[in-house]
């Protein structure tokens, strides 16, 4: 009595399936809007979590990480030289300019366009 060999294993993990256009801009926005609001965290989780489900949501989640990097670093860079006053001056441009590039690149994102921050250092593509 022979028995049939076990059928193979089922594939458990499936390719991520993309997103619609608007659902893309809608989380990319997000994504900006809560760089101003929480710093590094929501682009950090928007990538890993969103990089696969389309170009313009992966292109969008990079950037912001990228400059939301950048922030930590001057932020950091900052915290450090306050004991020499020009920290003051380093962590208040950071912060403006959060705000600032933050909202700009949520209305691109919102209009469908792609945005590349200003003085962001490419750490992720």
């Amino acid at each position: 009595m022979s028995s049939a060999p076990p059928p193979p294993p089922s594939n458990q993990y499936q390719a991520p399936t993309p997103m619609n256009p608007a659902d893309e801009k809608l989380w990319a926005t997000l994504i900006h809007i809560g760089g101003i609001l929480f710093g590094v965290l929501p682009a950090l989780i928007g990538y890993l979590v969103l990089k696969d489900r389309g170009p313009f949501i992966r292109a969008h989640t990079a950037t912001a990480l990228n400059f939301q990097i950048t922030l930590l670093i001057a932020y950091i860079a900052g915290g450090i030289t306050v004991l020499i006053v020009i920290g003051f001056f380093v962590i208040a441009a950071a912060v403006i300019l959060a705000l600032v590039f933050g909202i700009m690149a949520a209305i691109a994102a919102n209009n469908g366009q792609y945005y590349t921050y200003p003085l962001s250092i490419k750490f992720v593509r």
